[in-house]
């Protein structure tokens, strides 16, 4: 009976879940509430396991129905990827391929990826955009980019697909003449509230009213990595930066790593991702592009040296 489970009920299973309801569900899969309630209880019948208590109002996850949840998004997931993958390799060389990489993630990184490109595909010209934030986001959703390198954020949009490429290292650093870069052992939170906070601000409207991992009512707000990059070096405030950008910094003693209370003394790791519209995905050298850039040894090498992953509240404001 298992193998007649269908994409469809799956579909339906995760669709009910995150909108709530049946009927909220069934509305955002543009189907009847009826069709809906039928594929969950034949996925059920089909499973052997009730995944919702229908007692109340609303329905709720069963505890089955929780840890199933997750295989489903798996699987779904794992199907769209295969359809993106076939739909692309089925596809004609690209006559051009434009993407968008985050400032964060090591442009070195990608200037090797895209010598290699050069000689792979010397009849594709590639345009690059550099953004940040939210804002790397923004050209493919609008279409002027196929294929984005993003950092992770909260909520990603539901017409992408995500391939998770390797973190980028991220550490809080001062100037050596910053007061805070004198301070001893691990410094408090209400300690570093007293200073400036350097911030990578979001040009997009995507985390709008949103703030994550500001701990300083003091802040300024950047829009540009190399702008927040030359302000910590003048000692105007304090703040996180890639490791890549500030090692040569460290080495020299003109910046100082921080160690502040509640963020890993490792430092963390910002997850990255290679995102495209599932409905538009990549062809042959996006999809290499992408490849490419998952083995990358430079940023494996740093992702290793950074240790741990960021909390929900140490995902923006880096």
């Amino acid at each position: 009976m298992l193998d007649g489970v269908s994409l469809d009920q799956l579909r339906a299973f995760i669709a009910a879940v995150d909108e709530g309801s049946f009927s909220a569900g069934a509305r955002k899969l543009h189907r009847a509430q009826s069709a809906v309630s039928e594929l969950i209880s034949n996925l059920e019948a089909q499973i052997g396991v009730v995944l919702f208590d229908r007692s109340e109002r609303y329905p709720k996850l069963t505890p089955a129905g929780v840890l199933l949840v997750t295989d489903a998004r798996s699987v779904v997931a794992n199907v769209d990827l295969l359809k993106a993958r076939a739909k692309g390799i089925a596809g004609g060389l690209e006559s051009e391929l434009s993407a968008v990489v985050d400032v964060l993630f090591p442009i070195e990184a990608i200037a090797e990826s895209a010598r290699e490109f050069r000689d792979r595909f010397p009849r594709t010209p590639l345009r690059l955009y550099v953004e940040a934030l939210g804002s790397a986001y923004k050209p493919v959703l609008d279409g002027r980019c196929s294929i984005g390198v993003v950092g992770a954020l909260p909520l990603v949009p539901e017409a992408m697909t995500m391939e998770q490429l390797q973190g980028v290292a991220m550490i809080m650093v001062a100037a050596r003449e910053h007061p805070l870069a004198a301070f001893e052992g691990i410094v408090p939170k209400p300690e570093v509230a007293k200073h400036v906070q350097l911030v990578l601000t979001d040009r997009s409207e995507l985390t709008a009213g949103r703030e994550f991992g500001v701990m300083s009512p003091l802040t300024w707000r950047l829009g540009d990595l190399f702008a927040k990059h030359a302000f910590l070096l003048k000692g105007l405030g304090w703040g996180g930066m890639p490791l890549h950008a500030v090692t040569q910094d460290l080495h020299a003693g003109r910046l100082v790593k921080l160690s502040i209370e509640e963020v890993p003394e490792d430092g963390l790791i910002l997850p990255m991702a290679a995102v495209y519209l599932t409905a538009n995905p990549p062809g042959p050298a996006g999809r290499w592009l992408i490849e490419r850039l998952k083995h990358c040894p430079k940023q494996r090498a740093e992702a290793d040296a950074a240790a741990r992953p960021p909390t929900a509240d140490t995902l923006v404001a880096i």
